[in-house]
């Protein structure tokens, strides 16, 4: 059975030179580390650290990063279109809208299209053809912002493999028109190595357009090439180069016109005639220089320069009998549905937007003894383009809209937010008997701009009305581990927290924190356990306005102060193997999250899931309990596992006690299932069900509308290795 992914070195992140395998030659002694490696070990992190390897995620093969990342203590989920195509991730109490608190990164390069400017991730990496997945919080991440006060999630892409050739195929059909095809191939030469992969996969939605019916679901390609060049065998400086290329693009039908209550209780899965017109379309491209040098057995520097360009015009419902969808549009949608009668006005906008981030960032590691100190430094500069229009359309009596007015581009939004962000950290590890004590330091210096030519200047001509906004902000932390015995490590550590200011922040306030952990992990054969509890400190928190949580268009990209707040939690995990040897062996793995969450002063905003506050309020989408278990039992030719999550109850806007009955996303327990049988080893074929018990949730209530979760959904697949 060839189930288990064994890297071919450690991969380099360190500010980002995260490169391929080196060839088994002189080279090989350049150590190249993800986050976690032989510099920094997972289970000797003085931080919550979590590593899902090739083998975790071959399990059930999620292509929905929310799915996979429901095994990880200390991260919140918010799900939208049931496909994870624009995931919502927070961790420790950020706030999950569109990932933007947390730092999201592919090959130790920031994945999100603007992370200054823009921070709302409207793009994801795909995270069903990523190798490994590793998640950092906690003081540890301060080598790893701009946003240090929640962690840091890093995807590893496909590496070149150590082999002359490799590769494999893996191919799936599900309900509701679900399609995968992945493919990967590549080698390592004596100096040249390669890889190419494509990932396609794509459904036809599990929602029904009411009256003219049509396609709910997506398509999404993502192509990946690269190519890298080790130094000769007797060179100097034992050294390697690779270049990355990526493409990704999607089309999907979804829309953010939710059901009221009345109509998610009688046909949860239906979607507005309104709505049949809605489409986001995507185009991603992506070119990554990286370059390591080892210059002697304690000096190394990595390098990476980066260039990512999205593009995503979201054309959507945004008002339908005059009013806005969180005004009373949603319940202008449903009347007319209820009731097909002459003919309703729906404004279709299309939130056409251009994305750009670019950089160079490098790392100095050096090995000094019992000390391990790594210098870094970033430069960056990002920006997002909105030239934005509105089309008119008429619903008539047959539910079929019609154009009645072509809007104009560049006449609903028309401006450039902009960044230029330079970064450096030093951080020291070192080791005093039983004691490891890591110290570092991140500095930030922003500037954030705003250059707006309004609605009436499409051609931009001159200068548009301009804001700017510069802060800088020095970020130290110290963390500390006792390794009590061989089995048993206690850690501490303190942070301070930060989070740029957006150019729509009328304060220009950076988001600050101080945040504090302590806890222990422990390690015994095939068992192993952590359990950490976190408080965080907040002098400001941010709130930014977004079309995803129901903000109106006037209000969007506005950044709220909400000054002090406090966030505290548990965090547990646990796993186990029973009989691991044995012909039957039974893998058992669970996680808990708690969180309290409280404003600790009384503000007014306008970012709909605060509204006014009050001190003493909770957080919106903020769950106080989580719980995953996974069971499962493995033989030599077949397994069978079983994953359950529960979300309890939440509030969908800020609040306190009782939580109102249209306020609230009840509790949920969903339940999936995966079942693998090893031809050989090469071949597998496996069944995987998405919401076996086909429970009926909310996910969100976006819009003052309600969303439904993705029902029971099985898919067949079949997978071949070389």
């Amino acid at each position: 059975m060839n189930t288990t992914f064994k890297p071919a070195a450690k991969l380099s992140l360190l500010t980002s030179a995260l490169l391929a395998s080196f060839a088994a030659s002189a080279t090989a002694d350049i150590e190249q580390i993800t986050i976690f490696g032989k510099k920094n070990p997972v289970n000797t992190v003085p931080g919550s650290a979590h590593q899902l390897s090739q083998e975790e995620l071959d399990t059930f093969k999620y292509s929905d990063i929310m799915r996979t990342l429901a095994s990880v203590p200390g991260i919140y989920i918010q799900e939208e279109e049931g496909y994870g195509l624009r995931p919502n991730l927070g961790m420790r109490g950020t706030g999950q809208n569109r990932s933007e608190k947390v730092t999201v990164m592919e090959d130790g390069v920031l994945a999100a299209p603007a992370p200054y400017a823009s921070p709302a991730a409207y793009y994801f990496p795909t995270s069903g053809r990523m190798q490994q997945i590793e998640v950092l919080k906690g003081s540890s991440t301060v080598k790893y912002g701009p946003r240090t006060t929640g962690g840091v999630i890093n995807m590893l892409s496909r590496q070149i493999p150590d082999a002359p050739a490799a590769g494999a195929v893996d191919m799936a059909l599900g309900q509701d028109g679900f399609g995968k095809l992945h493919a990967h191939a590549g080698g390592q030469g004596e100096r040249i190595g390669a890889v190419t992969e494509v990932y396609r996969y794509q459904a036809d939605g599990f929602r029904d357009i009411n009256g003219v019916g049509g396609d709910t679901g997506f398509v999404k390609n993502d192509l990946l090439a690269k190519v890298a060049l080790n130094s000769a065998k007797d060179a100097r400086y034992a050294q390697r180069l690779e270049l990355k290329l990526k493409y990704a693009d999607e089309v999907s039908n979804e829309t953010y016109l939710g059901l009221t209550d009345e109509d998610f209780e009688s046909r949860p899965h239906s979607r507005y005639s309104a709505s049949q017109k809605d489409e986001m379309s995507t185009e991603h491209k992506q070119v990554q220089l990286n370059h390591i040098i080892d210059f002697s057995d304690i000096t190394t520097l990595s390098t990476t320069a980066y260039y990512n360009h999205f593009h995503r015009n979201w054309y959507k419902a945004d008002k339908v009998g005059g009013k806005s969808l969180s005004a009373g549009g949603v319940a202008n949608a449903s009347a007319f549905d209820r009731n097909p009668v002459g003919s309703i006005d729906v404004s279709v906008k299309a939130n056409n937007r251009d994305y750009l981030s670019q950089g160079l960032q490098t790392e100095l590691g050096l090995s000094l003894g019992e000390h391990q100190l790594d210098i870094g430094a970033r430069l960056h500069s990002d920006e997002m383009d909105r030239f934005q229009w509105v089309d008119s359309y008429s619903l008539d009596e047959s539910q079929t809209m019609r154009l009645t007015k072509a809007g104009i581009p560049g006449t609903d939004s028309n401006r450039i937010d902009s960044a230029d962000a330079f970064a450096a950290y030093v951080q020291d590890k070192f080791t005093v008997g039983a004691f490891t004590v890591t110290a570092g330091v991140r500095y930030e210096d922003v500037t954030v701009s705003r250059e707006d030519w309004g609605k009436n200047n499409v051609g931009r001509d001159g200068a548009g009305k301009e804001t700017d906004n510069s802060f800088s902000a020095w970020l130290p932390s110290l963390s500390a581990t006792w390794q009590l015995n061989d089995n048993l490590l206690l850690l501490a550590g303190v942070q301070k927290g930060f989070a740029p200011a957006a150019p729509g922040n009328a304060e220009g306030e950076e988001e600050q924190s101080w945040n504090y952990e302590a806890g222990g992990r422990y390690v015994n054969g095939e068992f192993s356990a952590e359990a950490i509890a976190f408080y965080g400190d907040y002098s400001n928190m941010h709130g930014n306005c977004t079309a995803a949580q129901g903000c109106d268009a006037d209000k969007l990209d506005n950044q709220y102060n909400a000054g002090e707040v406090a966030v505290s939690g548990l965090e547990l995990s646990a796993a186990h193997t029973f009989n691991a040897r044995g012909a039957l062996s039974f893998p058992v793995k669970a996680a808990y999250t708690f969180t309290d969450t409280e404003f600790q002063n009384s503000f007014e905003s306008e970012f709909d899931t605060w509204g006014s506050i009050e001190a003493g309020y909770e957080f919106s989408y903020t769950p106080a309990h989580q719980l995953y278990l996974s069971a499962g039992v493995s033989a030599e030719q077949w397994e069978l596992t079983l994953a359950g999550r529960y979300t309890s109850d939440m509030r969908a806007s800020a609040g306190r006690g009782e939580i109102a009955a249209d306020d609230l996303i009840a509790a949920k327990t969903l339940v999936d299932l995966s079942g693998r049988y090893f031809i050989d080893k090469q071949q597998e074929v496996y069944l995987t069900v998405d919401n076996l018990l086909d429970e009926t949730y909310v996910t969100t209530r976006a819009h003052g509308s309600v969303f439904s979760g993705k029902p029971r959904s099985v898919t067949v697949g079949y997978s071949y290795k070389f």
